[in-house]
């Protein structure tokens, strides 16, 4: 239903350039196909959920997410600017790991 974030390590060189959670995030959430919350987030990206929740108030203060209450649930979605960036990061994560 929401895809997997890869759990393969990534090419040394990516993940020198990069936090490589934090990016897998931004990109699995630009890739989902439903709504999305921070629980769903954590374990896919196969981390703490204090830890997703951390970095997505990150993301909050430098406009990447928004964060949509529904009900008792807080729903997350990507700002245009979190898109671009998420669809940049797509790209360069793709050629940094080409064989």
């Amino acid at each position: 239903m929401f895809g997997q974030i890869k759990k393969e390590s990534h090419s040394k060189i990516y993940t020198a350039f990069v936090r490589e959670k934090p990016v897998d995030m931004l990109i699995f959430l630009n890739n989902a196909k439903g709504p999305i919350y921070s629980s769903i987030l954590a374990k896919n990206a196969d981390c703490t959920y204090s830890h997703v929740v951390k970095v997505l108030k990150q993301m909050e203060k430098n406009g990447l997410v928004i964060f949509n209450k529904k009900g008792r649930l807080k729903l997350l979605s990507l700002t245009n600017k979190g898109k671009d960036l998420a669809e940049a990061f797509e790209k360069v994560r793709n050629l940094l790991d080409k064989k």
